[in-house]
């Protein structure tokens, strides 16, 4: 950053004014090539080292959030690309990565939450346009998950009839439109379900607790000794700790109860009371981050990365109080994640490498 002030400061007084504003447009759109060209020849998928490699699509929750779009974790297995769960603004975020979002091979649903969900359209969408595909993009989840795709489905078919006429079924194949349910059966407590597996990759589904929604599950991903937990949206609980034993990354949604109660308060002296009734729903069926940490300590978590994170967190010392209370239970490493954190696993190893994939 601090090359390019000076860079701009030179070329201001070097050339004026003018000058500045036109190689200072050049520069935008040398900067908005590479980001481009980087996404449409997928480098970062291309670079990747064999391994489980993640990324936060979107780490955030309904509250709007300047740095984290609706719950997305992008999950790379090899050269295997999934997505777990698609909130609003997240499919966004998967192209600029370096990951084509034709990529993307299918999707995982823990729960049918809007915010969960919201973002299925636009994915959907996007991957058959981007990658030309042939079939429906197939879309996981427990029970339920037939309604979600039927109604998404619906609402994107005229569009889907546009995109044909304006492309031509060579660009956008007619029969690739859309995405394709593939129900599972709710598990049972104690039960670690498997629902994918393919070149030495498993992804599996537990029960997790998030009443009154149900089914609500996790997921537990496993490739060439490495693994990972994705907790879903849930309360505290045991199940998921007893799945989470020794896996290298969980990923655990966490709401801040101080944070939380801060809105709370400046709603009820708003007169807002159902306001003042929501924010006391929403603390009985999420985890808070220090439960969170309970459950990485106890089930020897390699890291810790948070994400669906409430409420929203724009400014960074917000950060220090939605982590207060961590360090003393949990002495692994803790990430509180934002749109494009990213985690790599390589293959039979113990590394654990953090970084960030998006261009800003």
């Amino acid at each position: 950053m601090l090359k390019k002030i000076l860079l701009a400061a030179v070329l201001a007084v070097a050339t004026g004014a003018a000058g500045f504003y036109f190689f200072g447009e050049q520069l935008i759109l040398k900067r908005m090539h590479k980001i481009a060209l980087a996404s449409l020849q997928g480098q970062r998928l291309a670079q990747l080292e064999d391994g489980l490699h993640v990324m936060l699509c979107g780490a955030g929750a309904p509250m709007p959030d300047p740095k984290r779009s609706g719950p997305c974790t992008l999950v790379i297995a090899g050269r295997q690309v999934l997505v777990f769960d698609i909130g609003s603004g997240a499919a966004g975020n998967i192209g600029p990565s370096g990951i084509p979002l034709g990529k993307v091979e299918r999707v995982f649903l823990t729960h049918f939450h809007s915010d969960h969900i919201d973002g299925l359209g636009e994915l959907s969408l996007l991957n058959w346009a981007n990658g030309g595909r042939t079939e429906p993009l197939p879309v996981h989840g427990p029970a339920g998950v037939e309604a979600v795709v039927e109604g998404f489905n619906a609402a994107y078919s005229q569009d889907f009839g546009y995109r044909v006429a304006h492309h031509g079924p060579a660009i956008v194949p007619p029969s690739g439109a859309g995405s394709r349910a593939l129900p599972f059966r709710s598990p049972a407590d104690g039960e670690l379900l498997p629902v994918f597996a393919r070149e030495g990759l498993t992804v599996s589904a537990f029960r997790v607790t998030h009443e009154p929604i149900e089914p609500a599950v996790g997921y537990r991903v496993e490739y060439k000794g490495r693994s990972l937990l994705i907790s879903g949206d849930t309360d505290k609980s045991d199940n998921l700790r007893a799945h989470a034993r020794d896996v290298d990354l969980l990923i655990h949604e966490a709401l801040s109860p101080t944070l939380v109660e801060v809105l709370r308060e400046a709603a009820r002296e708003a007169g807002q009371d159902r306001m003042v009734t929501l924010f006391d729903d929403i603390l009985d069926y999420h985890t808070h981050p220090v439960e969170a940490a309970e459950i990485a300590r106890d089930a020897n978590a390699g890291h810790l990365l948070y994400h669906h994170i409430v409420p929203a967190l724009p400014l960074k010392p917000m950060e220090r109080i939605f982590l207060k209370g961590v360090s003393a239970v949990y002495d692994g490493p803790v990430t509180v994640g934002q749109d494009g954190t990213a985690i790599s696993l390589p293959a039979d190893s113990r590394a654990i490498r953090v970084d960030h994939w998006l261009p800003w």
